[in-house]
């Protein structure tokens, strides 16, 4: 069972995304997903950089690993709140009907 389950009965009756729970457990998926998504996608950025930076670079350095990390995951939670890759809304328009679908 998933928290957005549509073949769980709903008191929206029978069109399970016309619910306002339903709405916003999706709504707040999708932008969990998105900055999952950009949380990865910086993950991998970072990696790139501390591959290729010199030995004595801050990005090489462990002691700043974990507050950086820290802080993409910041980045990344922000991000997506703004719904700036527009992903969050894609699913959106996906899971709900015009009407409860406030995508930007």
């Amino acid at each position: 069972m998933t928290i957005l389950d549509p073949s769980l009965p709903r008191p929206g009756g029978d069109n399970p995304a016309a619910d306002p729970v339903y709405a916003a457990k999706a709504t707040k998926a999708a932008v969990e997903f998105e900055s999952f998504f950009i949380a990865n996608m910086l993950k991998q950025m970072r990696a790139g950089t501390r591959e290729m930076a010199s030995d004595d670079s801050v990005f090489k350095d462990p002691v700043n690993r974990d507050m950086q990390d820290m802080a993409d995951g910041m980045v990344a939670t922000q991000m997506a709140g703004q719904r700036a890759f527009g992903i969050a809304d894609a699913i959106l328009r996906q899971l709900l009907p015009a009407p409860l679908n406030k995508t930007k």
